[in-house]
């Protein structure tokens, strides 16, 4: 019997290195996954987003979420109250910049 292994997300972090989801949102559409990887593929994404200066918010467990649907997919309303969030901080961001 072998029995599974569970992480914290710093552990899951140091074995499988970085994840980044880009969510897009328009007034009039629902948000949606427009890019996500893990390890090499995530770094670019963090890479491009710092080239940039595109805001970033840290969200593990909101990470794992994304990462889970496929590209181009909408948001599922159960997560829209943690964009919401995600996108007031990144709002009042901007604006002390």
């Amino acid at each position: 019997m072998r029995l599974s292994h569970y992480y914290n997300q710093n552990q899951r972090k140091a074995k499988n290195g970085p994840t980044a989801a880009v969510v897009k949102y328009d007034s009039d559409e629902a948000p949606r996954v427009t890019a996500s990887g893990r390890g090499e593929v995530a770094e670019h994404i963090l890479e491009l987003a710092k080239k940039h200066d595109i805001h970033m918010q840290e969200d593990p467990s909101l990470a794992a979420s994304l990462l889970d649907m496929d590209l181009g997919e909408s948001v599922p309303p159960q997560l829209y109250s943690v964009i919401a969030e995600v996108l007031l901080l990144i709002e009042e961001m901007e604006k002390n910049y």
